[in-house]
């Protein structure tokens, strides 16, 4: 049996009982529809880049709640919910599964895991609100690194130095290399970079496949290191 055919979600497709309205959104997002209308295949190690607005979030928050996961981080054994704000993809998307392949996952959805860290700390010892931002990601995925399934990010970078960026690359290579499969959602140049990734660029013409050195996101921030001036000037 090859690794493709035992990833915890080898494809996702819409769900042939529920189809989705594609006069609503989030179907009206054509990186969303495309999704709908072709499916998307995930390997074993899978980063979505775009611009804020066309879909990664919605898309990863969606196949985190389709695996079981909870919506707004954390396992499968996390309860909580504060204000949900994702929408409801996840009732229409049909995940193809790998034969026998774990079940068990974590989702580090950053715009949430305050929340997720006091829910936490109200059940049990937990010091992560104790750290710095970058320091309390960093040591809740460490300490879940033995979970062997689907590990989902929605753009970690936001609480990470360039080093702390590094080192988020170093232990999820260490936790794919462990059997599990990961999602990433970024803007990051430096986890886009993640080696042997399959990388897909979102945007208003929907999902494509793409080179490193073809995105948008590294041309951008290309450009914009070797003359910053450039761009600043016209904030003015």
């Amino acid at each position: 049996m090859d690794a493709m055919s035992m990833l915890p979600v080898r494809r996702l497709e819409e769900h042939a009982l529920a189809p989705m309205d594609r006069h609503r959104w989030p179907a009206t997002l054509a990186p969303i529809r495309q999704t709908l209308d072709s499916g998307l295949d995930l390997g074993p190690v899978t980063v979505f880049v775009g611009d804020n607005g066309v879909g990664k979030s919605t898309l990863v928050e969606a196949l985190a709640a389709a695996f079981g996961l909870n919506p707004e981080g954390g396992t499968h054994a996390a309860t909580h919910e504060t204000r949900p704000t994702e929408s409801d993809l996840a009732d229409h998307l049909q995940l193809v599964r790998g034969a026998g392949a774990s079940k068990r996952g974590v989702f580090l959805r950053a715009e949430t895991m305050h929340g997720h860290f006091s829910y936490l700390e109200a059940i049990g010892p937990s010091s992560l609100h104790e750290h710095s931002h970058g320091e309390a990601f960093l040591d809740f995925l460490s300490t879940r690194s033995s979970v062997r399934g689907l590990w989902i990010l929605d753009e970690p970078e936001s609480a990470l130095s360039f080093s702390g960026c590094l080192a988020l690359i170093t232990l999820l290579r260490q936790v794919q290399s462990q059997g599990s499969q990961i999602v990433l959602s970024t803007h990051s140049p430096i986890l886009a970079a993640f080696p042997g990734a399959e990388v897909f660029e979102f945007g208003p013409w929907g999902i494509r496949g793409s080179s490193y050195d073809d995105l948008d996101l590294v041309h951008s921030w290309r450009l914009f290191l070797q003359a910053p001036e450039r761009y600043l000037r016209h904030l003015d």
